[in-house]
């Protein structure tokens, strides 16, 4: 009872750890997305930054859904969730290019495959890694 009363349990520590990680990766999507946006509108950033970003964003996504895993699992879905986009954008079916000429289709999806983005891809996630990584580490 004192223990819950004064803060020193370690279920409730867990919590708050869980709670400041999801808030983290919360806060990640809301800055990354519109910085993702604008970087597209900064000529001298090369155009992959903008999916650099893509994949940060996706890292935060998945950080929320898997809060209770190992950071290199989560950054290891990321990095395959990004690719299967990136390879799928070899597939022509029409509703599919239907749909990511849509805004946000092309978000979601992008538009045409380009080899660099997968590198972009594995800087991005490991960019994010290691800021959650050395973030995570002085929650504990």
């Amino acid at each position: 009872m004192y223990a819950r009363i004064f803060g020193n349990c370690e279920r409730c520590n867990k919590s708050e750890k869980m709670k400041r990680k999801l808030l983290m990766s919360l806060v990640g999507i809301i800055v990354l997305i519109p910085i993702g946006l604008y970087s597209r509108h900064i000529s001298w950033l090369p155009k992959e930054t903008g999916d650099a970003l893509w994949v940060m964003m996706v890292f935060c996504f998945w950080r929320i859904i898997l809060v209770r895993k190992d950071l290199s699992l989560v950054a290891l879905i990321s990095l395959t969730h990004s690719y299967i986009v990136e390879f799928s954008q070899l597939i022509c079916w029409p509703w599919l290019v239907s749909f990511r000429s849509t805004f946000i289709g092309h978000m979601m999806l992008g538009q045409g495959f380009l080899w660099i983005d997968l590198l972009a891809f594995l800087i991005g996630i490991a960019l994010i890694y290691w800021v959650f990584y050395v973030v995570e580490q002085r929650l504990k």
